[in-house]
C-alpha cells in the first residue's frame, strides 16, 4: 500500500476491543447511535411527504420546495470534506452531542421559517449535521464494539436509516395533514432531543489523541484499497439511484398498477431493506469483499429480473423486495469494505465515504432523470443492473487489504 502514515487521532485506539459479545453499556451506547441516525435521516427524508403544503404556505412551487432536499445533499457533500479537520481534538462524544444540537436548531429554524430562504438555511445546517455524523460513525462504532464487529455495529446504526426511510415520508404526510407541515418539522427536532439524551446517558467519553488534516485525506486517497472502496460506493449507489428514484414510472408503465398497489410494493421494498441491513452486518464481519459481491449480485439480479418479468404483479412485488434487501445491505457492506483498507484512519476514510455516497446519489438521480426522459424507465433498470454487476466484478477482483501500521 502507498503511504500509511495517518495521524493518530484518525485511528482506532490500540486498546479498542475485538469483542465477541456486547455488554449492556455497549448496547445502550449503540442505541444512542441508532437514535441519532434515525432522527437525522427522518429530518432528511421528511420533505418528501410535505412538499405540497410547504410550497402552498411559503408561496413557492413544489419544484422549488423540492430544492430543500438538494441543498441538504450539496451542503452535506462539501461539509464532509472538512468536518473531521474542523473538529480537531474535541472529544468525540461532545462532537456527536453538538451535531444533534445543530440538528435541533436547524429543524426549529425550518419549523418557524417565514420564507423559503430561511428554510434553506435550516436545511443547510441539517446537511452539516448529517455529513459530520456519518463521517464519524464508523470510527465511533469501532471504538464502541471493537474492530471485529464493525459490520454488525454499522448495521445497527444503519437500521435507523432503514426505519427512517419507511417512516419519515408517510408519517410526515399524515402529521402534516393533521397538524400542518411545521408541526411535522418540529417533531424531528424532538427526535434529535431524544437522541441527545441517549447520547449523554449511553456514550462513553471518547477523547481524540490528535486532530485530522487535509494532508491525511490526500495520503489516504493514495491507497489502492481506498480508491477501490470509493469506486464501489459510486458504482453501486449510482446504479441504485438511477433506477430506484424512477421505479414508480416503471411500476405504472410496465407493471400497470396504480397508487395503492405501488405503495404496497414500496412498503415491501422498505421492509426487506431492514432485513438486508441486519444480514449485511453479519456478512461484512465475515468477509467484506464477498459481502460486497453478494450485494452487487443481488441488486443486479433484481433489476434485470424486473426488466424481464416486471409486467407481472407477483414478479414486481418479489423482485422489488429483493432489490430492497440488497439496498439494505449496501450501506453497511460498502462502509465495511472501504474501512478495511483504512483501519488506522477511520475518521478520515469516513469523510471520503460520505463524499462518495453524495456524489453517487446526485449522479444517479441526474443520469436517471436523463434516461427516463430520453428512453424509458426500463432502460433505467438496465443501467442499475449494469452498474451493480460491475460492483460485483470489482469486489471479486479487489485484493485483500494489507496495512503496515
Amino acid at each position: 500500500m502507498t503511504d500509511t502514515s495517518i495521524s493518530a487521532g484518525a485511528a482506532i485506539p490500540s486498546e479498542a476491543p475485538v469483542s465477541t459479545g456486547w455488554s449492556a453499556k455497549t448496547w445502550l451506547a449503540m442505541l444512542g447511535m441508532l437514535a441519532t441516525s434515525f432522527a437525522l435521516v427522518s429530518a432528511e427524508f421528511l420533505p418528501a411527504g410535505l412538499l405540497t403544503p410547504m410550497a402552498r404556505d411559503l408561496g413557492i412551487s413544489e419544484g422549488m420546495a423540492g430544492q430543500v432536499v438538494t441543498v441538504t445533499a450539496l451542503v452535506g457533500a462539501l461539509a464532509a470534506l472538512f468536518s473531521n479537520v474542523l473538529i480537531g481534538r474535541i472529544n468525540r462524544k461532545t462532537v456527536l452531542v453538538g451535531l444533534s444540537a445543530l440538528a435541533i436548531a436547524s429543524n426549529l429554524l425550518a419549523t418557524f421559517a417565514t420564507d423559503f430562504w430561511v428554510l434553506l438555511i435550516g436545511r443547510a445546517g441539517l446537511g452539516i449535521a448529517l455529513s459530520a455524523f456519518w463521517a464519524l460513525s464508523v470510527a465511533v462504532v469501532a471504538r464502541l464494539v471493537g474492530t471485529g464487529a464493525i459490520g454488525r455495529g454499522t448495521a445497527m446504526v444503519s437500521l435507523g436509516v432503514s426505519l427512517a426511510t419507511i417512516a419519515a415520508p408517510s408519517m410526515g404526510a399524515l402529521i402534516g395533514d393533521w397538524l400542518g407541515w411545521r408541526s411535522a418539522m418540529g417533531l424531528t427536532a424532538a427526535l434529535s432531543g431524544l437522541a441527545i439524551v441517549l447520547q449523554l446517558v449511553g456514550l462513553p467519553s471518547m477523547p481524540a489523541s490528535d486532530g485530522n488534516s487535509m494532508g491525511d485525506m490526500v495520503r489516504l486517497l493514495k491507497r489502492r484499497g481506498v480508491q477501490l472502496g470509493m469506486l464501489a460506493i459510486i458504482l453501486l449507489m449510482a446504479g441504485h439511484m438511477t433506477g430506484s428514484v424512477y421505479v414508480r414510472p416503471f411500476l405504472e408503465q410496465v407493471t400497470g398498477i396504480e397508487t395503492g398497489m405501488i405503495a404496497l410494493v414500496l412498503a415491501g421494498f422498505g421492509a426487506a431493506a431492514v432485513l438486508g441491513t441486519i444480514a449485511g452486518g453479519k456478512l461484512a464481519d465475515i468477509d467484506a469483499s464477498r459481502a460486497l459481491a453478494t450485494t452487487g449480485g443481488i441488486m443486479a439480479l433484481a433489476a434485470i429480473a424486473l426488466v424481464l418479468w416486471g409486467s407481472q404483479i407477483a414478479a414486481a412485488f418479489t423482485f422489488a423486495a429483493l432489490w430492497g434487501f440488497a439496498f439494505g445491505m449496501a450501506p453497511v457492506v460498502l462502509q465495511a469494505n472501504l474501512s478495511r483498507s483504512a483501519t488506522d484512519a477511520l475518521e478520515t476514510s469516513g469523510s471520503l465515504m460520505v463524499v462518495s455516497f453524495q456524489v453517487a446519489i446526485m449522479t444517479g438521480a441526474l443520469v436517471g432523470g436523463y434516461i427516463v426522459d430520453t428512453y424509458s424507465a426500463v432502460t433505467n433498470l438496465m443501467v442499475t443492473a449494469l452498474l451493480a454487476g460491475l460492483t460485483l466484478v470489482l469486489a471479486l477482483l479487489q485484493p485483500k487489504p494489507s496495512l503496515t501500521r
